[in-house]
C-alpha cells in the first residue's frame, strides 16, 4: 500500500493540509478482512467443527461417554469466556495483532500436545492450552480488529470475516479424511504446524486502526472528525460511546447477551454432537456425516456473505429474531429427521440462521455502545455467551448418556432458542449516558 503527502477533505468536505492521501485501489481494511477469514478457517476446519469427529474417533478409543467428551469441548467455552474479561483489556492494551499472535502460538502448540495424549488428564489439559488459543485468535480478536476499521459497512466486514470460519466447515471433511487415512493423532500434530506456518504470517497482516495508516474508516478521506473521534478513543471519551461501567448499566447489554448466548445453545450442541448424532443415531458412516456438515457449511457461508449486507440495510435486531426461530425449527428437523430431505432441511436452515445471525452479534454491540471500549465490552459479553457454549453440549451429551438418544436433548435446545428470540425483542438501542446527553445541544 502506498501513502504519499496530499491535501484530504476536512470537515464540510475542505482538506487537511499536509495529511497523507489514499492511492491504492484496495482499501487496506479488506486485507484485514481476508487475514481474519483466514485465521477463522484454521480455527474451524482444524479443530472447531471438526471436534465433532475427533469425538466419534476417541469414543471408540478410549470409550468415553458422550458427558466426558462433550466436557472438552465445554472446557473450550469455559476458558475462552473465563479469559473474556482479560482477552478483552489485552485487545483495547496490545491490539488485535499481538493478541491473534500469541493466540495462534498456542492453538499451534496445543493441537501437537492434543496429538500426544493418553488419559483424560493430558486430553483436558491440551484442551486448555488450545481453548486459549484458539479464542485469543478468534472471534473476538478478529471481530474487534473489523470494527476498528469499518463503520458504514461495519456488518458486511464482519460477516466476510466469518466466511472464513464457514470455509473452515467446508473443510471438515478433509480433516476428517485425514483422521481416517493417517490417524487422529499424526491429523493433530500436522494441524498444529499448519497453524503456525499459515496462520502467524496471516495475524502480522493485521493494524490497528486506518487512521494510523492515513486512512479514514471504510477507505473514506480522513477527515478532521475522524481526527478527533480517534484522540476521543485514545482517550476513552469519543461522542456516543460508552464505558464498560456505562454498558453493564444497560438492559441491552444483558438481552444482546443472553439472545446470543441462547443461539449458541443450539450453535455449540450441533458442533459438538452433530456427526455422532448423523453417525450413531441415523446410521451415516463417518464420512457422510462430515458431508452433511459440509452442506449446513455451505449454507453458513451464503448466509454470511448475504447477512452483513442485509444487517447494514435494515434492522439487525429483527434480523436475528427472525434468526432465532429457524434456528429452532431447524433442530427439531434434526432430532426427529426420518429421511434424508428431513437432515438436508435442517443443514440448509440452520445454516442460513447462523451465517444471516453470527455477524449481527457483533455489529449491534458496536452500533449500540461504539469503539472506544469495545475490546473491554466483547471480552465480558463473552461471560454472558458462554451460557449457551458451556450448556449446549453438555445438555445434548448428558440426555444422549441417560436415554440413547438425542432426541429430547435436541428438542430442549429448541425451546431455548425459541425463548431467545424474545430477549433480541427486548434488545432496544439503550440511551446515550448523562455525560453525553449533557454534552448534546440544549441538553
Amino acid at each position: 500500500m502506498t501513502l504519499g503527502p496530499a491535501r484530504l477533505p476536512a470537515a464540510g468536505g475542505r482538506p487537511v493540509s499536509g495529511a497523507p492521501r489514499r492511492v491504492s485501489r484496495m482499501f487496506y481494511g479488506w486485507w484485514i478482512i481476508v487475514a481474519g477469514a483466514g485465521i477463522q478457517m484454521l480455527a474451524n476446519g482444524l479443530m472447531g467443527q471438526a471436534y465433532g469427529s475427533y469425538m466419534v474417533l476417541l469414543r471408540n478409543d478410549y470409550g468415553w461417554n458422550k458427558t466426558t467428551l462433550s466436557l472438552g469441548s465445554s472446557l473450550r467455552e469455559v476458558v475462552s469466556g473465563g479469559i473474556g474479561p482479560f482477552h478483552g483489556a489485552l485487545l483495547d492494551r496490545l491490539g488485535a495483532r499481538a493478541v491473534a499472535t500469541i493466540g495462534l502460538v498456542l492453538f499451534g502448540l496445543g493441537l501437537m500436545a492434543f496429538s500426544q495424549l493418553r488419559d483424560l488428564l493430558t486430553f483436558y489439559l491440551a484442551f486448555a492450552v488450545i481453548s486459549a488459543g484458539m479464542a485469543l485468535c478468534g472471534w473476538t480478536t478478529i471481530t474487534f480488529a473489523a470494527v476498528h476499521w469499518f463503520e458504514r459497512r461495519r456488518a458486511t466486514a464482519i460477516s466476510l470475516t466469518s466466511a472464513g470460519f464457514a470455509v473452515g466447515g467446508i473443510l471438515v471433511p478433509l480433516t476428517t479424511l485425514a483422521m481416517e487415512t493417517l490417524g487422529w493423532r499424526e491429523t493433530a500434530f500436522i494441524s498444529g504446524v499448519v497453524v503456525l506456518i499459515v496462520g502467524l504470517p496471516l495475524a502480522q497482516l493485521i493494524r490497528p486502526s486506518p487512521q494510523a495508516m492515513g486512512l479514514g474508516p471504510d477507505g473514506d478521506a480522513l477527515t478532521e472528525p475522524h481526527h478527533h473521534r480517534l484522540k476521543g478513543e485514545r482517550a476513552g471519551t469519543a461522542a456516543g460511546d460508552f464505558t464498560l461501567r456505562e454498558a453493564l448499566h444497560t438492559a441491552s447489554f444483558w438481552w444482546v447477551g443472553f439472545g446470543h448466548a441462547s443461539a449458541l445453545f443450539i450453535v455449540s450442541a450441533i458442533n459438538v454432537h452433530l456427526v455422532s448424532h448423523l453417525h450413531e443415531d441415523l446410521g451415516y458412516s463417518l464420512g457422510t456425516a462430515a458431508w452433511f456438515v459440509t452442506v449446513m457449511t455451505l449454507f453458513q457461508l451464503l448466509g454470511t456473505l448475504t447477512g452483513g449486507y442485509i444487517g447494514d440495510h435494515s434492522n439487525k435486531r429483527v434480523l436475528a429474531v427472525g434468526c432465532m426461530g429457524m434456528h429452532a425449527g431447524a433442530i427439531l428437523l434434526l432430532a426427529h429427521a426420518a429421511n434424508v430431505e428431513m437432515v438436508l432441511a435442517f443443514a440448509v436452515v440452520h445454516g442460513l440462521a447462523w451465517g444471516w445471525r453470527g455477524p449481527q452479534m457483533a455489529a449491534i454491540r458496536a452500533d449500540y455502545f461504539g469503539r472506544s471500549h469495545f475490546g473491554k465490552i466483547l471480552g465480558v459479553s463473552n461471560l454472558v455467551i458462554i451460557i449457551g457454549t458451556i450448556s449446549g453440549p453438555l445438555i445434548a451429551g448428558y440426555v444422549y448418556d441417560q436415554t440413547g438418544s438425542y432426541k429430547t436433548g435436541f428438542d430442549i435446545l429448541a425451546g431455548l432458542s425459541a425463548a431467545g428470540s424474545v430477549f433480541f425483542i427486548l434488545a432496544k438501542k439503550p440511551a446515550l449516558p448523562k455525560r453525553h446527553a449533557l454534552r448534546a445541544p440544549g441538553g
